[in-house]
């Protein structure tokens, strides 16, 4: 594998070993603090930064989905609770109901699709 790597040009080899990429490990990140609020693993109330979608007619995804407020500047769709609402609403049921961090991570690690 070394030897095959070798000949190839610094672009080929990058696409060669696919590292992750900086927007995927930052998406990851924010997903993984969003699980900790969710789940009461930060000293932070959920409520501060989130708000609950409440409608009882949406039956599909997971029990744990946020609203994604209106924003009428681009500073505020950049905020943590905006970027993250979308994409953690797009999480399957099995991820977002996990039974820890490290189990979050490796569902999360496992599961194709982010949104992104």
């Amino acid at each position: 594998m070394k030897t095959e790597l070798k000949k190839l040009d610094y672009a080929d080899r990058l696409n060669e070993l696919g590292p992750t990429t900086l927007e995927k490990r930052r998406v990851r990140g924010d997903l993984i603090e969003t699980f900790k609020i969710v789940t009461g693993g930060e000293k932070v109330r959920m409520e501060d930064f989130f708000v609950c979608n409440k409608s009882n007619y949406n039956l599909r995804g997971h029990q744990f989905k946020m609203a994604v407020q209106r924003s009428r500047t681009n500073a505020r769709s950049s905020f943590f609770s905006q970027r993250v609402a979308n994409i953690w609403n797009g999480l399957p049921r099995t991820v977002v109901s996990a039974s820890s961090v490290n189990n979050f991570k490796n569902l999360l690690d496992d599961s194709v699709d982010w949104g992104i």
